[in-house]
Formats: structure tokens, C-alpha cells, sequence
């Protein structure tokens, strides 16, 4: 008999976990949506303060997705029923990897230069 009830606290406390790690993703995903509607909203960035703003909400938007990310990963890693897979180790550094990473992060800042420039054509 105790056994069961050991159980059925298990299963409550597992319960309780899942629905708070719901709670703060879902609250974090909301105030992200509050936030990209707030950034929209405010219009060119010509503006007295509307950069600070841009700034802030961004950072916001950036903080709560970092919380999102690691209450997923809290989630996977050391949810109460056990871990449900294991990661795999990380390869070793080679010139590939990183001449794969230059030629990323390159097309990445070529497509910030032309979002940056498009964006000051239709503001």
C-alpha cells in the first residue's frame, strides 16, 4: 500500500512540474507575441526614444526565449520520468567546421547589411 501512494505522489509532483514548465512557456511566448506587436507598432526608428524601446523590447524578446529554451531543455534533460535520450558529445574542432561556420555567419551578416538597407528604403 505504500507503495502506491509513493506512486501517486510521484505522478502529482510530475503533474505539477509539467504544468508550471507549461505555465512559464507559455507566459514567455505571449509576452514575446506582446513585444513584436509593441516593436511594430513603433513605426520608424527616427523617433525621441523609439530606439531605446526598439532596444528593450528586443532584449526582452531574446531574454524570454532564452528562458523558453531552458525550461525546454530542463525539460528534457531532467524531467522526473527520466531522461529520454541521451546527447551526443560534441565532435571535434576542424577546419571545415570552421570554414563552415565563417561562410554561415557571413551570409548571415550580408542578410542583416540588406534587411538593415532595405528596411531604411521603405521607412
Amino acid at each position: 500500500m505504500s507503495s502506491l501512494s509513493h506512486e501517486s505522489d510521484d505522478a502529482r509532483a510530475r503533474e505539477r512540474v509539467l504544468d508550471l514548465y507549461t505555465a512559464v512557456t507559455v507566459l514567455m511566448l505571449l509576452g514575446i507575441a506582446v513585444l513584436v506587436v509593441y516593436v511594430v507598432r513603433l513605426g520608424t526608428l527616427t523617433g525621441p526614444g523609439v530606439q531605446e524601446s526598439f532596444g528593450l523590447a528586443l532584449a526582452l524578446m531574446f531574454l524570454m526565449a532564452a528562458v523558453v529554451a531552458h525550461v525546454m531543455d530542463r525539460t528534457y534533460r531532467s524531467w522526473p520520468l527520466g531522461r529520454r535520450f541521451r546527447p551526443t558529445p560534441p565532435g571535434p574542432v576542424t577546419a571545415e567546421g570552421e570554414v563552415r561556420f565563417l561562410k554561415v555567419l557571413v551570409v548571415v551578416l550580408a542578410g542583416a547589411a540588406i534587411a538593415y538597407v532595405l528596411g531604411g528604403l521603405i521607412a
